[in-house]
């Protein structure tokens, strides 16, 4: 039983490693469904890019689920298949915002409320809902530079992985060692200079795996709420302060920009490789810290939140300045 155990978890990742490759190898040089993003004023490349990787790697990671039969919620699964759908729909036609938040609302109000009703009150449900909204839409935005979100995915659901198994549960962790597994799958099409683009259609349903998975581990008692908030806390704080500054100065927030941190960082002359490369270092840090901090009681985990959030408004303000000096000098 152990042994079999142990084979699954070697096996799986490997699995979704595999079936992702040669699914996002296709799409690149297949003609089939060749979507493109075209270069526009907000961009950071400038060729047309098929747009139709997150597809190679959704399929990837529900072809291991299924082969590998896990245990996961209704709710996951639906939510997980319908912002795939919704999102390639997007990536092929261009769907109008309301009707992508009303679709995101349902599927992250049905999760919370399916999870959460008769264990915790409508407050929590609320947060949750809101949680999941917020995450699934940040991973979309911080989605713009060669290698960035795939990173992300390869080291935060490894994080979760590592956790998982710390707190004894192998079945979560093959669960997330294959989404981590099919992450540095694309990611091997997609860093600097990509082949191929995430697109919303993997975007979208990594970043409500990111919240959903997040919160399964918290109720069933994996990890604290702490773990993944400082796992994904580099696009986190990103999106987030990026998002506050743009309502400050009552900016439509809901329209494409170059105003993201990494975004700067890649047209300041960092460039894409770079900044990836610094990125991967700060996500490994934030992980490694969330995870060692999970076996310690709350008020660590809290001193080292506090600590991250400090690190991260430090490098925000030493951006800035860099920035405000730019614009000076011309």
């Amino acid at each position: 039983m152990i042994a079999g155990i142990y084979l699954s978890m070697i096996a799986a990742p490997l699995f979704s490693f595999l079936v992702t490759y040669f699914s996002v190898l296709w799409l690149i040089k297949s003609n089939v469904a060749k979507i493109l993003d075209y270069p526009n004023s907000r961009s950071l490349h400038s060729e047309p890019i098929p747009r139709t990787g997150g597809v190679g790697l959704m399929f990837g990671i529900l072809a291991t689920w299924i082969l590998f039969a896990v245990d996961l919620p209704h709710p996951v699964w639906i939510g997980v298949c319908l912002l795939a759908g919704l999102s390639f729909t997007d990536d092929v036609v261009g769907l109008p915002v309301w009707s992508r938040l009303l679709c995101q609302v349902f599927v992250a109000g049905v999760t919370s409320i399916m999870l959460l009703s008769g264990t915790y009150s409508w407050m929590t449900i609320l947060l949750f809902t809101i949680g999941i909204i917020w995450m699934l839409n940040l991973y979309n935005f911080m989605d713009g530079s060669d290698g960035l979100a795939g990173g992300m995915a390869f080291i935060g659901f490894g994080y979760y992985g590592l956790a998982a198994l710390l707190a004894g549960s192998s079945e979560y962790a093959i669960i997330n060692f294959s989404i981590s597994a099919a992450a540095l799958a694309f990611l091997m099409h997609n860093f600097f200079p990509a082949r191929i683009f995430m697109g919303d259609a993997g975007a979208v349903p990594l970043g409500f795996l990111a919240a959903g998975l997040g919160l399964l581990g918290w109720m069933d008692g994996l990890w604290s709420m702490w773990l993944p908030l400082l796992v994904f806390s580099p696009f986190i704080a990103d999106s987030t302060v990026t998002l506050i500054k743009r309502c400050l100065r009552r900016e439509k927030f809901w329209l494409a920009h170059c105003e993201h941190y990494y975004q700067r960082a890649v047209q300041s002359g960092l460039g894409h490789r770079n900044t990836a490369l610094c990125g991967y270092v700060l996500m490994l840090l934030a992980g490694a810290s969330a995870v060692w901090a999970s076996s310690y009681d709350l008020a660590v985990q809290h001193w080292v939140g506090v600590v991250w959030g400090c690190v991260y408004l430090v490098l925000m303000f030493v951006s800035d300045w860099f920035q405000a000096q730019s614009v000076v000098s011309k």
